[in-house]
């Protein structure tokens, strides 16, 4: 069970995380082991369905994890193996994530990874979203995200990495780093993150209260680039990749770093700090009570 899904539950509404690549400097995350093993050509794991195409230097990264593609361990280790074998193909120029899954883009981090959890657990699982943020944020690739589904908490962030956001056009659909709702505290980086995409006022409101948007609300504070019709939402994102390819690599690769360096490096710096700092948030008696709570009330609405 997702954060998000929890979040909708209380609120009744419709709709936190690898080192970077060498180029910057940093270690890869994923062992060559596990990557050399993978084929080179399109692969599908259980939460993970890659598309490439040669010919065009693209590839479609499917989110696969039902029911709300909640961020697991396991989903987050795949994700960020997937990704790691795509930076390694230097034919893949550009990538574009969506989701599989019926009205959700992902619904955020999976709470049962952050209850009832030992420590060591509860800090494995953060590395891991700490890894899908970084590997994603300071890609070489371009990376378009195909929002074709409500995207709240973790959702929203992994949308946020990428260079453009494209979101269907359904009202039902919401958006947002809504953590505090559940009392949990987004932290520098989803802050960060946020900040740079919409700027520092509109993320110190968004942050505080909650706030999911809906797909003309987050167009207009530009959470999201781009609103089209949902059947219409891979074609479009193929089309604006298109555009982006036209721009020399180097250039464009080289200016993305210098205006993400700042904020990866931040992370980067203090990964172990920012660990320790969840752990002894997320495993707090009253925090624990929070999440048995919320975890109650969906299982009672299920029955």
């Amino acid at each position: 069970m997702s954060l998000g899904a929890a979040l909708r539950v209380t609120r009744g509404l419709s709709g936190l995380l690898p080192r970077l690549p060498p180029r910057w400097g940093h270690g890869r995350a994923c062992t060559p082991p596990l990557l050399l093993a993978q084929q080179r050509s399109n692969s599908t794991s259980t939460k993970i369905k890659v598309e490439f195409d040669p010919s065009s230097g693209v590839a479609v990264m499917r989110l696969q994890s039902p029911p709300v593609n909640s961020l697991s361990l396991d989903f987050l280790t795949e994700f960020c193996i997937s990704l790691e074998k795509l930076e390694m193909d230097k034919s893949c120029r550009g990538l574009i994530i969506t989701s599989n899954q019926p009205k959700v883009f992902s619904a955020g981090l999976d709470i049962l990874e952050m209850y009832g959890k030992s420590p060591e657990r509860c800090g494995e699982f953060w590395k891991a979203v700490q890894e899908m943020w970084l590997k994603l944020y300071s890609s070489d690739m371009i990376t378009i995200a195909a929002i074709n589904g409500s995207s709240p908490a973790g959702g929203c962030l992994m949308a946020l990495t990428c260079d453009y956001r494209i979101m269907a056009d359904q009202p039902r659909y919401t958006i947002g780093l809504n953590e505090t709702l559940l009392g949990i505290v987004a932290p520098f980086w989803f802050k960060d993150t946020m900040a740079n995409t919409v700027g520092h006022r509109t993320t110190e409101m968004a942050l505080q209260l909650g706030l999911l948007y809906s797909p003309s609300e987050a167009l207009k504070v530009g959470l999201v680039d781009q609103l089209v019709p949902e059947d219409q939402i891979l074609s479009t994102a193929t089309q604006t990749m298109t555009r982006w390819l036209a721009i020399p690599d180097h250039a464009r690769q080289i200016t993305k770093s210098m205006m993400r360096k700042p904020t990866i490096d931040r992370l980067a710096s203090n990964r172990e700090a920012d660990i320790q700092n969840f752990v002894n948030f997320i495993t707090k008696d009253s925090i624990q009570k929070s999440l048995r709570t919320y975890l109650e009330i969906l299982k009672k609405k299920k029955a």
